[in-house]
């Protein structure tokens, strides 16, 4: 299958990256969360057995890196176990966490458990907007676990998720980072899925602020260069060429949810007519080799034009599926970010739609925020019962 990661045999590489989203669960209600809409039609949860089986299958497949992901992975009361399985395993583990349910002593039994890497996110560089965004009272709990992890011996990695509401202050945010002696920031830009997507027209940042962000962040990248290294992506929608969406449909990354839906990205989900194996019913060898849904959009043989004759089809493999879906109503299209795509204007008069509420306060144009009850509320409705 041309364009796709092969070993030297011509067999398909494993996945390198399995990402567990252990738990939906989350003490925060952040109103850009990834996580399904439908948060309230997931509460089976695999139990600890489960994930000790899919750690063992995906490494002897080959995987080396781990996520603890969710939701917010630390609800997980077994989280030490899988951590200190996935280190006798071999696995180079990371933690992504918010920091809320953690502390000193939690910290040094993941230090002993194996954990290689703790990722601590905030919502914003003060405490009234991070607070806002985040639902919860989080954010001197989540300067002192910052501190608290660099002090355990672990690299201060610190991620902010970037929006209409603090893409302006980008540089207060590194001056925090800066201040909290951090080894690695994220400023980590939407990705408009589940709740983001809904919430997109009062998050969406207007090409003016990503402008003056980005200019922001490459000027601290370059006076920091030997002390932090700072991340900045522009946001999709302001560019004129897709990323290659997770590195491509099921070539690196293999996510399994908390119900034990394997998906060959992030948000397949989405995505109508794919059935998703599930890894109560199949093995991880034959999730990643032989599922349909795996296969659907691997290669270049399901591209469309103007995909398919594009010189440029193997550096971003088409961009996101899931992207394409909803700009489109049709995952196979080209992604609509591509100038090339058929669909670009459509996007960009969509952006400057969004552009045009941009000076509407919150609460002319209030954020739903993700939680349990309006998930329901928003199923109800949507299924009009």
């Amino acid at each position: 299958m041309a364009g796709l990661s092969l070993n030297n045999n011509g067999e398909l590489n494993p996945p390198l990256w399995l990402l567990a989203e252990l738990t939906y669960s989350c003490p925060l209600q952040c109103p850009y969360c990834s996580n399904p809409m439908e948060i309230a039609n997931y509460k089976d949860e695999l139990s600890t057995e489960d994930w000790l089986r899919v750690l063992h299958d995906a490494r002897k497949m080959g995987s080396t890196q781990l996520g603890f992901s969710g939701g917010e992975p630390l609800v997980r009361k077994d989280l030490e176990i899988l951590i200190k399985e996935a280190r006798k395993l071999g696995y180079y583990s990371n933690l992504i966490t918010s920091g809320v349910g953690m502390d000193g002593e939690r910290i040094a039994g993941f230090k002993e458990a194996g954990l290689d890497h703790i990722q601590v996110s905030f919502q914003a560089s003060d405490e009234e907007l991070n607070n806002f965004i985040a639902g919860t009272d989080s954010f001197k709990h989540k300067l002192e676990m910052a501190r608290e992890v660099k002090k355990q011996g672990y690299p201060m990695v610190l991620c902010f998720v970037l929006h209409r509401h603090n893409t302006d202050k980008v540089k207060d945010i590194i001056e925090l980072a800066i201040a909290l002696e951090a080894d690695y920031l994220e400023l980590a830009t939407t990705q408009y899925y589940g709740w983001a997507n809904h919430n997109k027209e009062q998050l969406l940042p207007t090409r003016k602020q990503i402008e003056a962000a980005e200019k922001v962040a490459h000027q601290y990248q370059e006076k920091m260069k030997d002390k932090m290294r700072i991340f900045y992506v522009v946001p999709d929608y302001f560019e004129d060429r897709p990323k290659p969406c997770m590195n491509g449909w099921g070539n690196v990354f293999l996510t399994i949810t908390p119900d034990g839906t394997a998906l060959p990205c992030h948000s397949a989900r989405l995505i109508p007519g794919l059935e998703l194996p599930n890894v109560k019913d199949h093995s991880i060898d034959w999730i990643w080799k032989d599922s349909p849904d795996f296969n659907k959009f691997r290669g270049y043989d399901w591209m469309k034009e103007p995909c398919r004759s594009c010189d440029e089809k193997e550096k971003d493999f088409g961009g996101c599926r899931c992207q394409a879906l909803m700009q489109t109503g049709d995952a196979a299209n080209t992604d609509p970010v591509c100038s090339k795509s058929p669909h670009h204007s459509e996007l960009l008069e969509e952006v400057r739609r969004i552009e045009g509420l941009a000076g509407q306060t919150i609460e002319e144009h209030p954020l739903v925020f993700r939680n349990m009850r309006v998930s329901k509320k928003i199923i109800t409705s949507s299924t009009g019962s």
